[in-house]
């Protein structure tokens, strides 16, 4: 009799942690350790996907925007697009001597880091423009493509594009099996974003907003054509990432995601809309397993984002504290 009423009770015991906690069955976000951020992230799903909810937004009203370097992948010890055009660089060099001494085109045939660091998203615009004038979007774009698959990252000697952080791969398959339609708005040239992607991302090309270089429509050999132009054309960063949205997306978000100061504008435009919102900021504090920087970094610099998100409740993600795993290749090492 004992026996069997302690067999009741642990069916019944195993029956309300499967069917009540939201973590027991199906956990959306495995890499998240449970705690206020991640609570936060699926409470805000949970609140505009149920019907009937004060809070249930209609699906085509569902946009998430994701910053890209320092949010959804690495951005250290150089935005990856410098390492892409120091090799265009290098190539081109022989056929261009005023480069020794023209900027960027000097710091990149120098590998002077710090240099292009302070020159941001102009830098990549006038490096690109340098480079690739001339060329199609399909040449660029499969270029870029060969390129990511053939490079290695300085400190873990992989390909730049492994260096996407898992937990973020899981919020993004998470918020579009939600009905979310995710976009990359980025201070990084788009053409650079969509060679790759839809394959590391999930997210195609039409759904790449950035930095652009000009272009030029032509035929060639009978075939229409849009080649790049010796002049950058839009900087996508800070205030421009909101107007960039409206431009190339044309609905305010409902959600975005950043990590630096340079997203401030992108997440106040998304969170001071009416009904539920939520904005987020990625904090990079673990230097074991990635890197520790914010006020003081020339890249992914986080300063006044602290005090903003204190002002308007964003949350902002202690990427040690946080994330159980940092990038899909840490095997085993679940904490």
């Amino acid at each position: 009799m004992k026996k069997s009423i302690c067999v009741l009770l642990t069916l019944c015991i195993c029956f309300f942690f499967a069917t009540v906690s939201p973590y027991a069955a199906t956990d959306p976000l495995p890499s998240w350790n449970n705690g206020p951020s991640k609570q936060a992230v699926i409470g805000f799903v949970a609140a505009v996907t149920t019907p009937g909810s004060l809070d249930f937004t209609a699906a085509e009203e569902r946009i998430a925007t994701f910053d890209s370097d320092g949010t959804l992948m690495a951005e250290q010890p150089i935005y990856f697009q410098f390492l892409y055009e120091i090799y265009r660089v290098k190539a081109l060099a022989p056929g261009y001597p005023a480069w020794q001494t023209l900027q960027p085109f000097k710091a990149a045939l120098e590998g002077d880091m710090s240099y292009l660091a302070r020159t941001a998203s102009q830098g990549e615009v006038d490096l690109t423009a340098g480079t690739e004038a001339g060329r199609s979007d399909e040449e660029i774009r499969a270029d870029t493509a060969v390129w990511a698959a053939a490079s290695r990252h300085p400190r873990f000697d992989r390909p730049v594009t492994d260096l996407v952080y898992q937990p973020m791969l899981e919020l993004l398959s998470y918020l579009r099996a939600n009905g979310f339609k995710t976009y990359v708005v980025t201070g990084t040239e788009i053409a650079f974003v969509r060679a790759w992607s839809e394959k590391t991302y999930g997210i195609p090309p039409e759904m790449i907003v950035g930095t652009s270089v000009k272009v030029r429509y032509l035929m060639r050999d009978g075939i229409g054509t849009v080649v790049y132009e010796p002049a950058g054309n839009f900087i996508c960063n800070g205030e421009d990432k909101p107007t960039a949205i409206h431009y190339m997306i044309g609905r305010r978000p409902i959600a975005a995601f950043g990590n630096s100061d340079s997203d401030i504008p992108m997440l106040q435009y998304a969170t001071s809309g009416k009904g539920r919102r939520l904005g987020l900021l990625v904090h990079h504090t673990d230097g074991r397993r990635e890197w520790a920087y914010d006020r003081a970094s020339p890249i992914g610099k986080l300063d006044k984002g602290f005090d903003e998100a204190s002002q308007r409740g964003w949350v902002v993600v202690d990427m040690k504290k946080d994330w159980r795993v940092i990038f899909p290749f840490e095997k085993g090492t679940l904490r």
